[in-house]
């Protein structure tokens, strides 16, 4: 196709960041104007490149478009990765109650706004204007081996990063080690991919190549997702068509050979480099569905705080609805671990009951997984995914209705016996008998039983969060939460002890408390009124049980 070059907007992209605008014809530029998937097609005046295009009007009735110049683009990715921070600036603080959270969502909020088809939100007060600005061109993001429903359940959020979603039909591409380049490989105007998902799951971006400068490729002419420095397969590919289309019109490509790494996401386009391999997290998720019926499904996903949570949910969360009904009951058990190296595994044991049980499945390795990659510990290594999930019809839950002892009077190093009624969703009752011994080091006075699920008894802990110093505490922390699927019975005290971070240091003396909390010193510390003395994980039973129930017992000198 021609561009016709208008002129210059000074300033436009970026501080002393222009953009040239021109107006394309010929070709099929009058059927699908400035179309998602062009980002990157070079321009050149009199045979030399002057840049990208990048940039067009939503809602023109003439093909318009924004062109970055070249020489950003190439001084931008040219610089580099940025100095590492001191690890110590990067420490992350966690709350329980995020770790503990059952639901999950990309935080998109951090990827600048770049709606793909007015230029504003929906609420906007700009929306009279709509239109009226450049945008960057929408990036299709191609999702093979992924349900519609799946699909769905993340539009909204890409949609509003600038990223259009494009189911297409059949299975994910076979994960293939790296492809030797040639002379012809991504050259000026080709198609290019980065694959975000290999495998039975493939999640793929479409843009164009700029230009090719030996091993160097430069490409979009604006950002992906922003991602500053990165490691994503970059993979030639072959253009299926261009769909015109009266909200967006966007090409429809299929990856090839992946011949190479895209290392830079940045205001002005992306950079890759050629015959360099990326670093995948192979995933591997085993299902035996209500049917008896096993399947199992492996892909690969691009490291990334933001994007590896995301593909991990909706592979997962893909793999249970294509398998499992989408209205009605559902009960499934999950089995599995997050394989750091060098460290012991998160370790995934849960079962989730309900209408919204696939939904929470999907999460429960995201959460986790998020935390770690946010965290950003220095020589942090996440080496794998391994999931193994049941699934049967039907909800089997119930609620702690009442507990009870057998004895109210007791000694340190006695044992008495608890008796925990659980009441189903049909009204049945069940009685679980359970054999408490009382710690022998424990003093005289009262002593609080509490029998609840998880989230139930994190809800009445003393510390609720705590800033790990490495990954080893991050993991370890993880592994002993209580999670909402099981009962756990706590015995605690009233104390006079105080919390230091993430650490409760009970029945201080009272010298030390007063050095803690004297009048020249505020914070850093917080008082401690209950103390736990132990803390038991109930064996699980046939049913899901819920709620929490308390009563004392009197400890005797």
């Amino acid at each position: 196709f021609n561009v016709e070059i208008y002129g210059v907007v000074p300033g436009w992209i970026g501080p002393q960041q222009d953009i040239i605008i021109g107006k394309l014809s010929g070709g099929k530029a009058d059927r699908t104007f400035v179309f998602a998937g062009m980002s990157g097609s070079p321009v050149y005046v009199d045979g030399k490149l002057i840049g990208a295009i990048s940039y067009s009007f939503p809602f023109a009735k003439e093909p318009i478009c924004g062109i970055t110049p070249f020489e950003q683009m190439s001084a931008v990715m040219e610089q580099g990765k940025a100095a590492a921070r001191p690890v110590s600036s990067m420490l992350k603080t966690f709350t329980y109650a995020e770790l503990l959270s059952d639901r999950w969502r990309p935080n998109l909020n951090e990827v600048p706004r770049t709606p793909a088809a007015s230029g504003f939100a929906s609420d906007s007060k700009l929306m009279a204007i709509a239109g009226q600005t450049f945008s960057p061109i929408s990036t299709p993001l191609y999702f093979s081996g992924i349900s519609q429903q799946t699909l769905d359940t993340f539009s909204s959020e890409l949609m509003r990063a600038g990223i259009v979603p494009v189911a297409t039909t059949g299975g994910g591409s076979t994960i293939k080690p790296l492809t030797p380049f040639s002379e012809s490989t991504l050259l000026g105007g080709d198609s290019v991919v980065v694959s975000l998902a290999r495998g039975d799951v493939q999640i793929a971006a479409a843009g164009t190549v700029t230009l090719r400068d030996g091993e160097k490729i430069y490409a979009f002419g604006h950002p992906f997702f922003s991602l500053g420095s990165a490691n994503v397969p970059m993979s030639e590919s072959h253009v299926v068509t261009v769909v015109p289309n009266a909200n967006n019109s966007f090409k429809l490509a299929v990856p090839d050979a992946t011949v190479g790494s895209m290392t830079q996401d940045r205001a002005t386009g992306i950079y890759g480099s050629l015959g360099a391999a990326p670093k995948m997290l192979p995933v591997k998720v085993k299902l035996v569905n209500s049917r008896g019926r096993s399947t199992q499904i492996n892909f690969e996903s691009v490291f990334d705080e933001l994007l590896t949570p995301l593909i991990v949910n909706a592979g997962v969360g893909n793999a249970l609805s294509a398998q499992e009904r989408g209205l009605g009951d559902t009960t499934i058990e999950m089995t599995g671990e997050i394989k750091v190296k060098g460290e012991e595994p998160i370790r995934l044991n849960r079962r989730f009951a309900g209408a919204q049980a696939t939904a929470l499945a999907a999460a429960a390795p995201a959460i986790p997984l998020s935390a770690l990659l946010r965290a950003n510990f220095d020589g942090l290594d996440v080496i794998g995914v391994d999931i193994t999930m049941t699934a049967r019809d039907g909800s089997r839950t119930g609620s702690v209705d009442r507990i009870s002892v057998d004895r109210t009077t007791v000694r340190a190093g006695e044992t008495i016996e608890l008796t925990v009624f659980e009441r189903t969703e049909s009204g049945q009752f069940n009685a679980r008998k359970v054999p408490v011994t009382i710690p022998a080091d424990t003093a005289p006075g009262t002593l609080t039983l509490t029998v609840g699920d998880g989230s139930a008894v994190q809800q009445n802990a003393a510390i609720t969060q705590f800033t790990p110093r490495n990954a080893s505490e991050l993991i370890s922390t993880i592994n002993r939460l209580k999670r909402s699927d099981r009962l756990y019975l706590v015995l605690s005290k009233t104390s006079t002890g105080t919390i230091i971070g993430s650490s409760e240091m009970p029945n201080l003396p009272p010298s030390m408390l007063a050095t803690l909390n004297n009048e020249r010193t505020a914070g850093g510390s917080k008082p401690s009124v209950q103390t736990t003395i132990s803390e038991i994980e109930l064996p699980s039973g046939e049913f899901i049980i819920s709620g929490s129930q308390t009563l004392n017992v009197e400890i005797l000198r």
